[in-house]
């Protein structure tokens, strides 16, 4: 494996390398590059390395803009000391974040993710993994024509998504609720599932939404909801077993 080290403090990239070297032997550090400049003018001058660890706050600015300079498809392990950088860094070919001081055990699963990666020899399977290492952004408010302008509703004020008649419509906590243009299809994939199920075809409901939950004939489940326990949700037989799951997570 062959390493490149894009770090501005010695000892941090002292660390790593002596960290990398006890948990792959066999790895040769190519360089430590200080700036986006030598960074910039190492990559356009010698081969690819395997991977690049890489700092995010270099001496000369931020080191996103080296991908401005050059076309990098190596995969990358970001070190920083600065969390708010994840998601931009992510949109690069980034196997991990990880900040500082590194742990050891991070590093190792870094590596072994790397490993994963390296074994796909076919581009568009190899996008593809590194697309799924990529955190989803999910949809956090909705623009909605009111009157003669425009409102916004946040999705943390959802309670659940109901459609009926092909009208989807959001119901909000305050007891209110509002037509939404998309369907539910559309919303159970720009919704964060760890907040969002989608129940059966005419609900989607919010974790915090959900009061109670009983078995129902043929292992199905019936879902009462907070504040309005008139409704009742079905789930199949088949979507049991996955709200159990979500709601145990």
């Amino acid at each position: 494996m062959n390493v490149l080290i894009i770090e501005d403090e010695q000892p941090n990239a002292e660390r790593l390398k002596r960290l990398i070297l006890e948990i792959r032997p066999q790895a040769v550090i190519l360089d430590v590059l200080e700036s986006i400049v030598e960074s910039v003018d190492w990559l356009s001058n010698n081969p690819f390395p395997d991977v690049i660890m890489m700092d995010i706050q270099l001496s000369d600015g931020v080191s996103f803009e080296i991908f401005n300079q050059i076309k990098l498809e190596v995969p990358i392990i970001f070190v920083t000391a600065y969390d708010e950088y994840a998601i931009k860094a992510f949109k690069q070919y980034s196997v991990d974040y990880l900040l500082k001081p590194v742990d050891r055990d991070e590093l190792v699963a870094a590596f072994e993710k790397l490993d994963y990666i390296t074994q796909i020899s076919d581009r568009q399977s190899f996008e593809k993994l590194l697309t799924a290492f990529q955190p989803k952004e999910y949809r956090n408010r909705f623009l909605i024509p009111f009157r003669d302008e425009f409102k916004t509703i946040l999705v943390s004020d959802i309670h659940y998504f109901s459609s009926e008649m092909r009208i989807t419509k959001a119901y909000l906590i305050d007891g209110s609720e509002i037509i939404i243009p998309q369907t539910l299809d559309e919303l159970e994939k720009q919704l964060d599932p760890r907040l969002f199920f989608r129940a059966n075809r005419q609900f989607i409901v919010h974790i915090d939404s959900i009061s109670r939950v009983f078995n129902y004939f043929n292992s199905k489940l019936k879902v009462i909801l907070k504040n309005n326990s008139s409704i009742e949700i079905i789930v199949s037989r088949d979507k049991a077993p996955l709200l159990k799951s979500w709601l145990g997570y």
